[in-house]
């Protein structure tokens, strides 16, 4: 390629570019003017927009953007002059030029000659009908008054000022610079962001190493202390006495050296934490794009459905702004697109019918984008009849769904659902917008697939209001994690009705197979281990650990090892070269760096049925009677607050271990002499004695020193952490980040299982 090809290349596709951003800008302004013909500041805008494309289309040589520009920004300058009052169909071949340029903008989609001959002439017999084509035909190029956009070929241009959708922009709203990123390296980032971030959670064992390390040369120091005592009783020549003073010299310079790095690690571990953190944060938020990214060409095709059924509709939203992640809204167009069209067809009255009830001719369909909770939530609606509940139940029968005593007596919630059903339809005869059956059953498919849901309410007469609720990202998933066959695997929370604990007597054999009552109904009991492969684990526990699993109308429970609890988990898809793994979609990272596998609850749903008709379904064997009791660990909780003493002491009897209380630090320490304990949790402020007091005297008597011992406060500050670690405490956690999982977890890292 010449560097002459090479320059044209780079131009053709900024002018590329360009007509994306000033077409959404057309656009935009066309359907405001085409509400109100007369609004200056929307003429000003179209009309520079179709002037900037003219001189860009200019500058790389097209001249059939050249011609379709020209006569666009001539019907534009004649409504800014007051020659012109632009009506429907003006509107109309405004639009469909804008159609035209954004064709011409696209080599493998560009129109023929004919095309943008006919074009001109419309134009030209729209502003002159009197007119014959040839007097508005283009002038010669050297007639044109040419002021180009500007287009350079270097990366970063300043775009215009009109408004124009974000993708397209060099600088955000603020004034900031950007650039272009491709999805795969957005992906790496991520990738590698959540890896530090897990790298960074690996440093805690070597942390704690490191305290009981000081712990045991401390302990070093104080029995070379004892020694030197007793030995004073025997005469010791002067050699012996010094290597005795070296020694303890060398021991306590090694003890202050490993306090010294011990404080460097454990400030390195937080600060790397933190950073490891904003790293995350800062990588997630740029696959975050604008909602309104998902919405360009909605409202012009709202517009031309009604005007293509006799309808005058218009679409409203709010929060554009909304941020979302970019796969997100790529699988949002398809269902969004579905429920407009929907809208104008079956919501939106004629004008003659909407008049008759008192409403004004033009329908409205508002559309509402929000974060609420982690999610995205949509809220569509319009003003239109809403659903005919009687055609509904008519339907029903004639498509025998249902016998008709029981259709007539179906309620407002449950006929709507027979809507989300595949080929059901309100149309009597198909036509090219409806009728076909294929609309809300595929909304509520691709809705599933992104983790949400949906749900349609109605008002007789006053219209109906689709609400959807979908992740804010597929980046990230907020999962169950359990263990089966002493594997971790994780199931998202989107799929999971409940967790359960069943007793042996709780599961009861229906038609052969296992089942257990949930909400009024049997459910069927599957072994997690059966549909994973993994080897099955004998059940040692009083009860049975279960995760009851829906989508759609399918409910199961699988049954697990143990749940290891809740965690927010990004998602590594797994290596192409695998195909599909059967019931897996993703893998992921826990804090410590193992792996997980992220469970595909659709495709598992799909294996319980095989094996059901399959017949190879296996029964889960209950071994919990089987097992001789063994001695369980004792826990001491130390803390004045009876609701967090309660809590801690439930927490841990759940899990089976042997809990004891203390109110206070005084308390604490009576316990700790008279009684035998395998770990000490406590609170810091505590009357009569705190926390670091009690650590100390622990820390100082022979019996006790070894015992691990595990700090919960509400301070959360590095000072406040340094302090309690050095006093002692192998495991400092903050109540401000206190939940269920890093209890227990921490308790199972100090001191092992519930079962000695």
């Amino acid at each position: 390629m010449t560097p002459e090809q090479m320059r044209d290349a780079s131009l053709l596709e900024l002018f590329s570019l360009e007509a994306e951003a000033q077409t959404q800008v057309l656009s935009a302004g066309l359907l405001a003017l085409e509400r109100n013909p007369t609004q200056a500041d929307q003429l000003e805008s179209c009309m520079r927009a179709a002037h900037s494309l003219k001189g860009a289309a200019r500058i790389v040589g097209i001249d059939s953007g050249v011609s379709v520009a020209h006569v666009m920004e001539d019907c534009l300058v004649s409504a800014q002059e007051g020659r012109l009052l632009l009506r429907p169909e003006h509107i109309d071949a405004l639009l469909q030029g804008t159609d035209l340029l954004m064709r011409i903008a696209t080599p493998a989609n560009a129109p023929q000659p004919a095309d943008i001959e006919a074009y001109v002439t419309l134009m030209g017999r729209l502003l002159d009908p009197s007119a014959p084509a040839s007097v508005v035909a283009t002038p010669p190029m050297a007639e044109l008054p040419i002021e180009p956009a500007p287009i350079m070929s270097a990366p970063m241009v300043d775009e215009p000022a009109e408004p124009t959708p974000r993708k397209n922009k060099r600088t955000t709203e603020g004034g900031e610079r950007v650039l272009r990123v491709t999805a795969e390296r957005l992906n790496s980032l991520l990738d590698l962001s959540s890896k530090s971030l897990v790298e960074t959670q690996r440093l805690k064992p070597h942390l704690a190493t490191m305290q009981r390390l000081k712990r045991m040369q401390n302990n070093g120091l104080r029995a070379l202390e004892n020694l030197n005592v007793h030995l004073k009783e025997h005469a010791l020549s002067l050699e012996a006495l010094e290597s005795l003073e070296d020694a303890r010299r060398l021991l306590a310079e090694s003890q202050q050296l490993l306090s010294e790095k011990n404080a460097e690690l454990d400030e390195f571990a937080w600060q790397a934490s933190q950073r490891a953190q904003v790293l995350y944060d800062t990588a997630l938020a740029c696959r975050m794009r604008p909602f309104a990214d998902v919405l360009s060409g909605q409202a012009r095709m709202v517009r031309d459905l009604g005007r293509s059924l006799g309808k005058q509709v218009r679409l409203e939203i709010e929060g554009e702004k909304t941020q979302v992640d970019r796969d997100v809204l790529e699988k949002l167009e398809a269902p969004l697109t579905h429920l407009l069209r929907n809208a104008v067809d079956h919501g939106i009255e004629s004008p003659e019918q909407r008049l008759l009830k008192g409403k004004p001719e033009e329908g409205l369909i508002r559309l509402r984008a929000s974060h609420q909770a982690g999610l995205l939530v949509l809220e569509l609606s319009d003003d239109g009849g809403g659903v005919d509940l009687k055609k509904v139940r008519r339907s029903i029968v004639e498509r025998q769904l249902s016998p008709a005593e029981t259709a007539a007596q179906l309620s407002e919630e449950e006929l709507l659902t027979f809507l989300f059903l595949p080929g059901f339809s309100l149309r009597d005869k198909v036509t090219e917008v409806s009728g076909r059956g294929v609309g809300l059953d595929a909304v509520q498919h691709m809705v599933r697939q992104l983790r949400g849901a949906v749900v349609l309410e109605q008002t007789a007469g006053e219209g109906s209001r689709f609400h959807l609720e979908v992740p804010l990202t597929l980046s990230v998933v907020r999962s169950l994690v359990v263990e089966v066959g002493e594997e971790a695997y994780a199931f998202p929370l989107a799929h999971i009705e409940r967790m359960c604990d069943l007793a042996p007597e709780d599961i009861v054999q229906v038609e052969g197979r296992q089942h257990f009552w949930h909400e009024g109904q049997h459910v069927g009991l599957v072994a997690a281990s059966q549909l994973l492969n993994r080897p099955a684990s004998q059940n040692d526990g009083a009860t049975l650990k279960v995760v009851v699993i829906r989508e759609r109308e399918a409910i199961y429970g699988v049954a697990v090892e143990r749940f290891v609890g809740e965690r927010t988990l990004v998602v590594l898809p797994l290596d192409e070269r695998l195909g599909k793994v059967q019931d897996i979609s993703a893998g992921a990272l826990l804090d410590d760096g193992s792996v997980v596998l992220i469970v595909d609850v659709e495709d598992m749903l799909r294996s319980v049925d095989k094996l059901l008709n399959t017949g190879r379904l296996e029964r889960i064997a209950r071994h919990g009677n089987q097992a001789a009791e063994a001695a369980r660990k004792r826990v001491l909780v130390v803390d004045d607050s009876l609701t967090v003493r309660e809590l801690q002491r439930k927490l841990l009897l759940n899990r089976g271990y042997d809990v004891a209380v203390a109110v206070d630090g005084m308390d604490g320490w009576n316990a700790l002499r008279s009684e035998n304990f395998d770990l000490l949790i406590t609170d810091i402020d505590m009357p009569r004695m705190d926390g670091i007091e009690l650590v100390t005297l622990l820390r100082r008597d022979n019996r006790l020193q070894s015992l691990p011992v595990m700090v919960v406060s509400y301070k959360d500050r590095e000072e406040d952490r340094r302090r309690g670690l050095d006093a002692g405490a192998d495991y400092y956690l903050a109540k401000a980040s206190f939940h269920d999982d890093a209890l227990l977890d921490a308790v199972v890292e100090l001191i092992g299982g519930a079962r000695a």
